[in-house]
């Protein structure tokens, strides 16, 4: 005889939230009602007021919300499930083959757009409003998720993406298709973040800004999460043996990719802050770098500024 499912809100989250507790995933809650709006059609928003009213959930939708939660017991990533990867603003479509954008590097991306903020406006006191617009370089795009949240949330600035994985450079361009730009431009090339400027020498001297997520983790260092070390791309993960060598690769390209004056950003992990900071000091061109910290205060990006 089969077992009756349940059928209320309460109810289904409730098992649901019990399943992947016990699966290890860390935020059980929060997946089981992400996944239950994704079966159900709704916004995040839509099933708070069901959730609030506790209504019955139809047959179908308690159907395929088991599918989902069983597959996120077994570690497939949230945003593979749902196809939705929330950052900053936005709602980026991923899947197999990119990078899933991390909480994190929202704060990268907002560090961009305070230095726009201050430094990338016309002068109002000079009447002058054919001010030359600032170019943002972001090398190691991935799914986009900087590159989108600079073009969308500052009007005006012109944005180029850099990304070597084929995946990748097509999740990302199906997401600027679904973007809204305002005054602002974004592009997406195929390119070795490493060496752009070999292959686009006219980019030399040219960026207000570059800012890159690169690949850091050592390669000895395997991720413990399954949902990381099975499903984001290798490529995206893997620095090296010491998780620097394609860090210290592209703080050379940033030297010949930055006019002068112009502002480096870089994430790399909570443990290579100070290396991270002797790197950019040993550069011919590089001055002032520094080193912020993420929302759990461990150190997540350096900062270091070209001299003018």
């Amino acid at each position: 005889m089969d077992t009756v499912r349940p059928t209320l809100v309460s109810e289904i989250l409730r098992g649901a939230i019990n399943l992947l507790s016990d699966a290890g995933i860390a935020t059980p809650e929060a997946d089981a009602v992400e996944l239950l709006a994704h079966a159900w059609e709704v916004d995040r928003s839509a099933l708070s007021r069901r959730r609030l009213f506790d209504d019955p959930v139809p047959v179908d939708v308690s159907r395929r919300f088991a599918e989902l939660c069983d597959l996120r017991r077994q570690r497939i990533p949230l945003q593979h499930l749902t196809g939705i990867a929330h950052f900053r603003h936005l709602q980026l479509k991923v899947g197999p083959g990119v990078f899933v954008p991390r909480p994190e590097t929202e704060l990268l991306a907002g560090a961009v757009l305070t230095e726009l903020a201050e430094t990338a406006r016309p002068d109002a006191s000079t009447g002058n409003d054919d001010a030359q617009r600032p170019i943002v370089i972001d090398l190691c795009s991935g799914s986009g998720a900087i590159s989108l949240s600079v073009a969308t949330e500052f009007d005006g600035v012109d944005v180029l993406g850099v990304e070597r994985e084929p995946a990748a450079l097509e999740w990302s361009r199906e997401n600027l298709a679904h973007s809204r730009l305002g005054e602002s431009t974004v592009e997406f090339i195929a390119g070795d973040a490493t060496q752009i400027t070999e292959e686009r020498a006219d980019l030399r001297g040219r960026a207000d800004i570059v800012v890159t997520n690169p690949p850091y983790v050592p390669d000895a260092a395997v991720p413990r999460d399954p949902e990381v070390a099975e499903h984001d791309p290798a490529a995206a993960l893997y620095g090296g043996a010491s998780g620097l060598e394609i860090l210290r690769l592209i703080i050379a390209e940033a030297e010949r990719l930055l006019r002068p004056g112009g502002l480096f950003l870089m994430e790399h992990s909570e443990e290579q802050g100070a290396e991270a900071r002797e790197l950019l000091a040993a550069t011919a061109s590089l001055r002032h770098a520094a080193t912020f910290q993420d929302y759990t205060g461990r150190d997540r990006y350096s900062v270091a500024r070209r001299e003018a």
